[in-house]
């Protein structure tokens, strides 16, 4: 997964006509690493998204734009629009993420 490290980018990056993901993470986060320890896989097969990760600390006018309330969320844009969000709450099992991802 591919890190975005300014604001610039993130804004570049969603307004694709290409769906793309973008995980909000924070370094101190468990359930994040949790799902570091997953999401590869899945990555794989959902590899009609382009996948991004976002730390919410380093970023937090982003988060609170696009309600990034818990993490970690994974959240998917297409032409600068949010389609879709999985909450942290959500987000602790790769069942979860497939199931979110199948919804799309």
């Amino acid at each position: 997964m591919e890190a975005i490290t300014s604001v610039e980018q993130f804004n570049e990056l969603i307004n694709s006509d290409q769906p793309v993901i973008v995980k909000f993470f924070a370094g101190w986060c468990p359930d994040c690493t949790r799902m570091n320890m997953f999401i590869d896989p899945i990555i794989e097969e959902y590899n009609q998204y382009k996948w991004y990760e976002i730390n919410r600390d380093e970023f937090p006018e982003l988060a609170e734009k696009y309600q990034v309330m818990g993490i970690p969320s994974l959240l998917i844009y297409k032409n600068g629009e949010k389609l879709a969000h999985l909450h942290s709450a959500n987000a602790k099992s790769p069942e979860q993420v497939i199931e979110f991802l199948e919804a799309q």
